[in-house]
Formats: structure tokens, C-alpha cells, sequence
């Protein structure tokens, strides 16, 4: 008998054991496993539970606190913690465990049990009519299913696609199992799928709210904006007074730029929910993306006399980058931080909102300890590999050498559009692209996401009946499959353009995909954005990024994923000379004229002054740096991350790693 297999025996013995009541002879089987294996996570999940069983909670709470160092992604593990909390009678840290449970594992019908139980009584209305929610969806789902949401909260992915694509071949029509599927493939980046899933679910059953508000979350994805806000249309249509439908409908009129419509609507919803925190919220977003900063202030500060313990808004203040906290906001700021039944969500946002206070008052190792509390929760919900990202980039080198490009330079469609800006987030780039959408014949657009889409598709595809894996399924492309692929990409961005001749992705993880870009876009010009790799490094460590960028959350990350991205650039420059120009933010600060013009030559661009005049340029921008760009060009955050050069040694130590 394989170990695995003699453990899974002894384990279960417990379990039985544990279930009968013994919990004498199940702590003292437990003691003797966990003396030869004292870090297997199910075994001490087990003793937690046998120790609260027994009344030793103390000692429970003592083993759950080193199972969510273990494991910080494991909901049942939360839900164990506010069962011992529960227990000492600590019902403000035990609510905020079942809540990080059911985030973690919609499946834990146990935690949303305990959350409705809390929460009433307690004001706190949105909170419980969610838990409600999710507890009669949960009540509602067939075992399958519910085993399939177990398993993609375990991360398990391909096991809970298989169980719930056999569940839908015997229910094709199951609307639930479809959002499932559904859910999953966003997970796994396989948009394409997704959406076909939820368009046939919107079609089987045209009544099914959450089926038609998730269709307009993953065609929101996909940028397919025009469909999303059709969508939302038809659902408000069918209720013109549902502040549901008027929110969502809103958010998909600020994708299309929208802004003025976004925000009658938004008046509309705050018209019957005044004191609604996210909406407030969302409104400030759209002010501040319009470059009505000063309303935007006021909407934020409105959601936190609203919702005191709404982090969002303090973030959301601090990340306008020209907002000081003043010190009343900043004692009651420290005193949310204390509250231990604040959300993880919530005290990340504050993490960063006080890193940002304290930054701004020259308390550097108060700022810095704040910005890796933020990190460090964000952290521990991420799944990133450094390792496996890594690996990708050598296999990117090793696929896309010259000798794979000379055979296939005519490759591509025809289109000299597009300006790919890439390289790491708050390197500058966001600068690059407000200085060039300031020429006459520039668009600029947004993060697009087409190229990453594109990318997880043929991650998917199958080569002579196996998946070939990225990037080693480039190899296997057409020329026919490369112009296609050029074509849709001109086709699917056309939405975003103004009618200018040529437009502009600042996705900045595209750098990973270039090769993939010239094969299908073999006249595109490429930007690498580059900065100082502390200066870089440092400043994407104290910004809160929504999603994509999850190497940011750990210094040592990021400094490895910067040597990896340098790494890659440089082979790019190898075998495609001239395909990139490189642009160093220091000399954009330094010398603004020599550098937009060596730009626009670049692009192929006659030289307009207004490109210098950047910041007078009138457009919406939707990046952290949205209200640094509408100022004239300043050198004081070149060096910024010196002030916290005493606590920066794994990020200096990881950028001066080498190769073994």
C-alpha cells in the first residue's frame, strides 16, 4: 500500500471516530500521525475539530491559526475558525471567517448558515441578503454540482470541469451547471467557451437574472462592450426602476466611455439607496476616470459617512495620488485597521490607503509596514508561481528563435494599426500613451486584453489529438492561422478607435507574447516601457492592482519577474532587431522633446507639439496614474523608493540574482 493511500485509511479511521463521538481515540491517532507527518493539512484540519469537539478551544484555535498559515486558501478551514470562535463566544472574528470561508468555497453551506445567524439584528443588510442568497442557491444546486464548487474552490479546476461537463451531458439544459461550467472557463481563460455557455443558458431560460447579469460580465471580458450594454439594457428594460439593473447598466456605459450616462444612472440608484457605499464608490471612479477630481473627493467621502468601514473609498482616495488623509481621517483609518471583524477584502484596501497616508506624511517605515500588510493578504489568495512563469519564458526563448521567425516574415496580416505598449505596470507607460494619443492621429484605447485571450485559447488547442501547450503551440500555426488571427484582432479593437489611423494597446503583459504579435501583426510597432528596476519594482509593490498582476504582491516576486522580463526583452531584441524600441522612463523625464520625437519616428509619425502639451489632452484614462498624466512632466518619483531602501533587501537581492 502506497503511503497516500495507508494515510487516506488512517484519516478515515479518524473521521469514523470523530463521527462516533470517540474524540479520545481520534486525538490520540491523530498525535501519533501528525508526530511522523507534522504538517499534513488534513490530519490537523482533523485535530481542530476533534479539539473544539472536546471542548479544548484553545488549543483548536492554536491548530486552525497554523492551518491558515499552511493553507490561506482553504475555506474550510476558515469555516473551522468561526466554529472555535463561535464557540469562545467571539462572534465579530467568527463572522468575518465564515464570510472569508464562503469566499474562498461557495460550497460551505455550513459558513452562509452561520453568517445569516450573525447578521441578523446586526444592520448590516446587504451582507445578509447575500449569505441568504448563496444559502438558498446552495439548497437549490443537485450534490453534483455542489462537489463541483468544492472542487474549483480547491483550485482543482480540470477535475471540476470534467465532473460538471458529465453532469451537463445528462442535463444539457441545466442553467446552474451551465453558470458552473462557465465560471470555470473565465477561471481557466477560456472566454470563448464561456460565453457560449452563458448565451445558451440566457437562451434556455431568458428569465434567469443571475444567467443574464453573469452573460454580460464575461462579454464585458471578452471587450465585446456593445453586446454587454445591450444586455443590460434588455435587463433594464424589464425592470426601468431596479437599482440592480440601473448599477450594472451603468458600469457597462463607463466601458464604452459613456461617462455621462453611467452617471445619471448612478443619481438614479442614489436617488432610492442614498447610503449605498458601492455606489457612491462607483461614482467617484467614473468622476475621477473623467477628470472631475475634485467631485470625485466628495462621492468617497459620501460612501465612507455612509459605510465607515467601507475600505474601497479610502483606497480609492489614496490611489487619486494627489489626495492627502488628514489626521482625523487618518485616526479613524487606524482605528478600522484595529477592528479584527474587518473583512480581508476591506483591510487590504486600507493597507494600501494607509501606506499611502503615512508615505505622504515621510513615516517610511510606517508606510512600508502598511503596504506589505496590503501585499500580504493579497498574497495569501494568489496562486501565482514564479517557478512556472519562469519555465514559460525559457520555453518562450527556446520556441521563438530567428531561425523560426525567418521562415515566417510574411506572415500576418497586412495592418500597420496598432502600437503595442508593453513592459511592467508603473513603468511609464501610461505616460507613453498619453503623450502619443495626444497626436492627430492616435487613439488611444485601453489595457486590451486580446492578445492574453488569443494566447489562452491556443493554450487549449490540440496537436495531433494532444494540447501542444503555449508557447510550444506556435509552432504548429498556419500562415493562414496567423493572418486570421491579425485580422480578427484589427476587427475585434475596432470599437475602441475614434477614427484616428492608428491606435494604442497598453496591455503591459503583452512583452510575454511578442512573438505570437509579430506573427499575426508583423507591421505593428511594439514600445517597450522601461524603468529603473527599483524604482519599477517598489512602485508596483504599493499599488493595489485589481487582477493580472499578481507577481506584485511579495518583493522577492517581483523582483524575480522583473530579471524574467528583461531576460525575455532582450531576446526579443535578438531575434527581432528593430521590431521594438525601447523607451527608459528616466529619459522621458529628462529630455521630453528628444524622446517624443525618437517615439514618433518610431511610429512613423510627423512631430505636433501637442504631443509635448500631453497633459492639457482630454480623454479618459482608467489607470493608477490617470491623474499623474494630466500634470506636466515632474522628476520627484524617479528616486521615491530610496525613502524605503532599509526594507527593500529580497527585492534587491532577487533583481541581482543570476542564472545557475
Amino acid at each position: 500500500m502506497q503511503a497516500a493511500d495507508a494515510a487516506e485509511v488512517i484519516l478515515g479511521r479518524v473521521r469514523g471516530n470523530i463521527a462516533a463521538g470517540a474524540l479520545g481515540a481520534a486525538l490520540r491517532e491523530l498525535a501519533e500521525f501528525l508526530e511522523a507527518d507534522p504538517e499534513h493539512v488534513d490530519a490537523l484540519y482533523l485535530q481542530a475539530v476533534a479539539l473544539r469537539y472536546s471542548g479544548a478551544l484553545s488549543e483548536a484555535a492554536c491548530v486552525v491559526d497554523a492551518l491558515i498559515s499552511r493553507s490561506p486558501l482553504d475555506g474550510r478551514v476558515f469555516q473551522e475558525q468561526g466554529h472555535v470562535l463561535t464557540a469562545l463566544g467571539k462572534p465579530v472574528p467568527a463572522l468575518a471567517a465564515y464570510q472569508r470561508a464562503g469566499q474562498l468555497n461557495p460550497a460551505l453551506r455550513a459558513s452562509f448558515e452561520a453568517q445569516i445567524r450573525l447578521l441578523e439584528g446586526s444592520g448590516r443588510q446587504r451582507e445578509l441578503i447575500y449569505a441568504q442568497e448563496q444559502l438558498e442557491r446552495l439548497r437549490g444546486l443537485p450534490k453534483a454540482l455542489v462537489a463541483v464548487l468544492d472542487l474549483a474552490a480547491q483550485n482543482k479546476l480540470m477535475r471540476a470541469e470534467s465532473l460538471c461537463r458529465r453532469f451537463l451531458q445528462e442535463l444539457p439544459d441545466h442553467v446552474e451547471g451551465m453558470r458552473i461550467l462557465a465560471d470555470i472557463g473565465v477561471r481557466l481563460g477560456v472566454l470563448e467557451d464561456a460565453e457560449f455557455l452563458l448565451e445558451s443558458a440566457v437562451a434556455f431560460e431568458p428569465a434567469h437574472v443571475e444567467a443574464r447579469i453573469d452573460y454580460v460580465g464575461v462579454l464585458r471580458k471578452r471587450q465585446k462592450f456593445e453586446a454587454a450594454l445591450q444586455q443590460a439594457q434588455s435587463l433594464l428594460a424589464s425592470a426601468p426602476d431596479n437599482p440592480r439593473f440601473q448599477s450594472l447598466c451603468a458600469v457597462e456605459y463607463m466601458q464604452m466611455g459613456a461617462y455621462d450616462k453611467a452617471l445619471d444612472l448612478l443619481q438614479a440608484v442614489l436617488a432610492k439607496l442614498p447610503d449605498d457605499a458601492a455606489t457612491l464608490t462607483t461614482r467617484g471612479h467614473a468622476l475621477k476616470t473623467c477628470g472631475r477630481t475634485e467631485e470625485a473627493v466628495t462621492s468617497y467621502r459620501r460612501a465612507l459617512v455612509a459605510q465607515p468601514r467601507h475600505g474601497e473609498a479610502y483606497y480609492a482616495l489614496s490611489n487619486l495620488k494627489t489626495y492627502r488623509f488628514t489626521n482625523d481621517e487618518l485616526a479613524q483609518m487606524r482605528a478600522l485597521d484595529a477592528d479584527v471583524g474587518l473583512s480581508q477584502a476591506d483591510r487590504s484596501y486600507l493597507s494600501f490607503a494607509l501606506g499611502k497616508a503615512y508615505e505622504d506624511r515621510r513615516d517610511y517605515e510606517s508606510a512600508f509596514s502598511f503596504y506589505a500588510q496590503g501585499n500580504r493578504i493579497k498574497r495569501a489568495t494568489s496562486r501565482y508561481d514564479a517557478r512556472s512563469l519562469a519555465e514559460e519564458f525559457a520555453h518562450t526563448r527556446a520556441v521563438c528563435g530567428a531561425g523560426f521567425f525567418a521562415t515566417r516574415q510574411s506572415w500576418g496580416a497586412d495592418s500597420r494599426d496598432p502600437i503595442f505598449i508593453v513592459g511592467l505596470p508603473r513603468a511609464g507607460s501610461t505616460l507613453l500613451e498619453q503623450i502619443l494619443s495626444s497626436h492627430s492621429q492616435v487613439d488611444g484605447t485601453l489595457e486590451l486584453p486580446n492578445v492574453l485571450s488569443l494566447a489562452q485559447r491556443l493554450r487549449r488547442r490540440r496537436v495531433e489529438g494532444k494540447r501542444a501547450g503555449y508557447p510550444q503551440v506556435l509552432a504548429s500555426l498556419s500562415e493562414a492561422d496567423c493572418r486570421a488571427f491579425g485580422e480578427a484582432y484589427i476587427e475585434d479593437t475596432r470599437i475602441h478607435r475614434h477614427g484616428a489611423p492608428l491606435f494604442i494597446d497598453k496591455m503591459p503583459n503583452n512583452f510575454r507574447h511578442i512573438g505570437l504579435i509579430r506573427l499575426m501583426l508583423p507591421h505593428a510597432r511594439v514600445i517597450d516601457a522601461r524603468r529603473e528596476p527599483m524604482a519599477c519594482c517598489f512602485s508596483g509593490f504599493k499599488q493595489l492592482f485589481a487582477e493580472g498582476q499578481e507577481f506584485s504582491y511579495d518583493l522577492e516576486d517581483i523582483g524575480r519577474y522583473y530579471r524574467d522580463y528583461e531576460r525575455l526583452m532582450a531576446h526579443w531584441d535578438e531575434v527581432l532587431p528593430g521590431f521594438v524600441l525601447r523607451v527608459r522612463h528616466e529619459d522621458v523625464v529628462a529630455d521630453l522633446e528628444g524622446q517624443v520625437r525618437r517615439l514618433l519616428d518610431f511610429c512613423g509619425l510627423p512631430f505636433e507639439s501637442a504631443c509635448l502639451r500631453y497633459y492639457e489632452t482630454q480623454r479618459s484614462v482608467r489607470t493608477p496614474s490617470s491623474e499623474q498624466v494630466r500634470q506636466p512632466i515632474f522628476q520627484d518619483s524617479v528616486a521615491q523608493w530610496k525613502h524605503f531602501e532599509p526594507w527593500l533587501g529580497p527585492l534587491q537581492a532577487a533583481l541581482e540574482e543570476r542564472d545557475t
